[in-house]
């Protein structure tokens, strides 16, 4: 084999061997890409868990206070009728 062709055959392996090793690099880089979208996906998930936990919160005590207003206007409303009942068994027995 001559030189040049010792040479073109290197040159060859070369090549192809830089062209493996940019394509190595090209899906490197696409991967610390997606890993990088993967790590801003999970923060935002973890914002809007965070957002989620606090509306929660708040909503729950609003629940809370709705249901104790419910409670005093039942009870506001038994004692209405059970005075509206006296009444009219005063005005009955009163005839």
């Amino acid at each position: 084999m001559s030189d040049q062709t010792v040479i073109d055959v290197a040159a060859r392996r070369l090549s192809l061997a830089l062209d493996a090793l940019e394509a190595a690099l090209d899906r490197r880089l696409e991967a610390d890409r997606s890993g990088n979208t993967l790590s801003t996906q999970y923060q935002a998930l973890g914002a809007d868990r965070s957002r989620l936990a606090s509306a929660l919160d708040v909503e729950t005590a609003r629940s809370r206070q709705l249901e104790a207003a419910n409670r005093e206007i039942a009870r506001r409303l038994d004692a209405a009728m059970d005075n509206i009942r006296a009444v009219i068994v005063a005005q009955e027995t009163a005839r």
